[in-house]
């Protein structure tokens, strides 16, 4: 008889099956109820996910129906979307953050047969009479007007349909789909990438050979499921028989959190990070903060190397280390590695947690090739860079006009019900990412940009606004900048500034006033000027902002001025404050 292994998955609906064959007894999850960490085996996952499997089955879910999926990211939502796919269904996650706008357009689109909706308000979104193809609307937490998918797992424990469920996988291809992730809609309507079981199989495989996440991590998600980064996070957590703990809910609590999980793998966004760097350096003179970093990183790259250690440097870390020790505690003690995504972060916070001996490191995907693309490992890493392309098949190769190309397995399928959008980004078998980007002698590649936001200026020079924007945004003060000079004689910027830094610091420096008023204030002007001056050191004449304004709030996803991932619509913001701008050029 054959020992099962996780690579014996056809499909990824056969994932938390094989997973329990291969892991059994070891916990696959941990999540918080009733004030404590709770726990389920990968047997009792398995259980959980083809008892509602069955569920849906009875429901009417048929091979290649749609289910839609609007929550928080909790073991609930994870349970929902596996049992979808043992039920031979495609899931379509849903941002909760969703507006019922965008909620109705994504199971429209979709055309979604079920929601399953976290709790009474999430359900409220939706119009069920206007939706022609939904036949019925679950919720995760129990209300008066919905069953629960607790109820429907309940019907499917009394009657399994065990055979008709293997029956079901087994007639599913790895090249039909299992996830329709619809795009954040930064340049227009959102549109729904097409992922294959093939494609989360492919990321399974290129995951294992890197080494991200490894049997035995306890990995903690509070990343939204709806975001292919989290899906990769969850796929591979079963994949390798590592503990997946899931955040309970309150974003207020990911700190703390973290000391009680005590993660050894953190997969995160630049302002969890950020944040902590923030706190962790307060305090410190930036010169001594430079020389303890410095220290630091000399020690921790001889001991990688296994070269011994002078003594005098090592006085010196046992110095700083203490600092460094604090910042590790934070994560919990345990932490092996991290990795950032979505956006860019600063290098001075990579090398400062590296020195900490908290190695952050970046990477960089997108919907439409399964959230892979390149990342850096801990055998080989350049700051300041997204790291190279692995193995698994995977290129990336830069082309005349500088857009970063992209072809192998993980590459999606298409966007749903719409060929055309799918012909303008896969030709030749190479996905045209719209990103800019530059590869190094090493093969490292660097974002330098995206294409559609090109600036062309009144002079004919092409700008690329994210370099400025994202050298602003490192700093603790502002939270967004959107440069504008399309057809103008010079770049000019919208900034907010960061509530959470903006506020205490006002009030250090004795300066009253609202949030509204602190962005007019010239202590806080002549602030931001300062930034604005130190961005602008790092870039050419055409390429520096010239004036700006300080918008008396943050932008906001309620406004339409941010996608559910915190992406800029920069159209939007250019529309709506087009007066805010066009002052900054009489």
């Amino acid at each position: 008889m054959s020992v099962p292994t996780v690579g014996s998955a056809r499909v990824v609906s056969d994932l938390p099956f094989v997973a329990a064959q291969v892991h059994q007894d070891r916990v696959a999850w941990r999540y918080r109820e009733h004030d404590a960490w709770q726990q389920k085996t990968f047997v009792e996952v398995a259980e959980a996910v083809g008892e509602l499997a069955a569920g849906f089955a009875h429901a009417g879910v048929q091979v290649g129906d749609r289910v839609a999926v609007l929550a928080e990211t909790r073991y609930e939502w994870s349970i929902a979307g596996l049992a979808v796919l043992a039920a031979g269904g495609i899931v379509v996650p849903i941002y909760a953050s969703s507006s019922p706008e965008e909620c109705a357009f994504i199971i429209d689109n979709s055309g979604a047969v079920l929601l399953v909706a976290e709790n009474a308000a999430q359900a409220g979104k939706i119009d069920v009479a206007a939706r022609p193809e939904l036949r019925e609307v679950l919720v995760i937490d129990a209300d008066s007007a919905h069953r629960t998918t607790a109820e429907l797992a309940e019907e499917g424990r009394a009657n399994p349909l065990a055979d008709e469920l293997e029956a079901r996988r087994a007639g599913v291809s790895p090249d039909d789909p299992s996830v329709i992730i619809y795009t954040s809609g930064t340049t227009g309507p959102p549109k729904g990438c097409v992922l294959t079981h093939r494609n989360w199989l492919t990321m399974c495989h290129f995951t294992e050979e890197l080494s991200y996440v490894v049997a035995d991590d306890t990995v903690y998600l509070f990343l939204p499921l709806a975001h292919v980064f989290a899906q990769i996070v969850q796929f591979s957590a079963l994949y390798m028989g590592a503990t997946l703990a899931f955040f309970g809910g309150d974003a207020k609590r990911i700190v703390p959190e973290l000391a009680e999980v005590k993660p050894t793998f953190l997969p995160s966004v630049p302002r969890i990070f950020e944040k902590i760097y923030t706190i962790a350096t307060a305090g410190i003179p930036a010169e001594q903060l430079q020389q303890a970093v410095g220290v630091g990183l000399k020690h921790r790259a001889l001991t990688a190397a296994g070269q011994p250690v002078p003594p005098e440097l090592e006085a010196a870390f046992a110095q700083v280390d203490a600092v460094f020790a604090r910042v590790r505690g934070v994560f919990g003690g345990r932490l092996r590695q991290a990795l950032s995504g979505a956006a860019p972060i600063s290098p001075d916070v990579l090398n400062f947690f590296l020195a900490a001996g908290v190695p952050v490191l970046e990477g960089y995907g997108m919907s439409e090739s399964t959230g892979v693309g390149t990342v850096n490992t801990l055998d080989r890493f350049r700051i300041g860079t997204v790291g190279t392309f692995g193995k698994s098949g995977l290129d990336v190769r830069i082309a005349e006009d500088g857009e970063i190309l992209m072809s192998g397995p993980h590459l999606f399928a298409g966007y749903w019900r719409n060929p055309e959008a799918t012909a303008e980004v896969l030709q030749d078998g190479w996905l045209h990412t719209g990103d800019l980007g530059e590869v190094d002698d090493d093969g490292f590649v660097r974002i330098t940009g995206r294409k559609k936001d090109i600036i062309i200026t009144a002079g004919g020079k092409n700008i690329a606004p994210a370099n400025v924007e994202n050298e602003l945004r490192q700093s603790r003060w502002i939270s967004h900048a959107v440069v504008f000079g399309d057809r103008k004689p010079y770049l000019v910027a919208l900034i907010t500034l960061d509530a959470e830094e903006i506020l205490p610091w006002a009030e250090q420096q004795g300066i009253a006033g609202t949030f509204a008023e602190l962005a007019a204030h010239p202590t806080v002007v002549d602030l931001v000027q300062g930034l604005v001056d130190e961005a602008n050191a790092h870039f050419v004449k055409d390429s520096q902002i010239k004036k700006f304004t300080i918008l008396d709030r943050d932008l906001s996803q309620e406004d339409g001025e941010l996608t559910p991932t915190l992406k800029v619509k920069r159209k939007v913001i250019h529309s709506v404050h087009e007066d805010l701008y066009q002052r900054l050029y009489s």
